[in-house]
């Protein structure tokens, strides 16, 4: 049987989310995995980014999704996403979410 998940360009990056997911014990299905993929390549868009900080922008969209789905965190990343003007910002972003010091 052929791995739906070998078709994609990322398909490591898929199933990470499918482990992670299943390990944070909130096992996604495929569609849902495929889901949050696409939502991180359409955030990533407008920048050039490598596969690592697609993976770190997917794995957020888990832990939100996870979390709330629908709650404000989850907008307010998507917003400082799309605001980023290239990978370094958007790996700010990333690193922010993480700070302790209260910026």
């Amino acid at each position: 049987m052929i791995n739906p998940l070998s078709t994609n360009e990322e398909p490591s990056i898929q199933e990470s989310l499918l482990q992670l997911s299943t390990q944070l014990e909130h096992p996604l299905d495929l569609a849902s995995v495929e889901q949050l993929y696409q939502n991180a390549r359409d955030l990533l868009s407008h920048v050039s980014s490598t596969p690592v900080t697609l993976a770190r922008v997917a794995g957020t969209l888990l832990v939100y999704h996870i979390q709330d789905p629908d709650g404000d965190e989850l907008k307010w990343f998507n917003a400082q996403i799309q605001q980023c003007f290239d990978e370094e910002e958007v790996e700010e972003v990333i690193e922010s979410i993480h700070r302790v010091d209260g910026l």
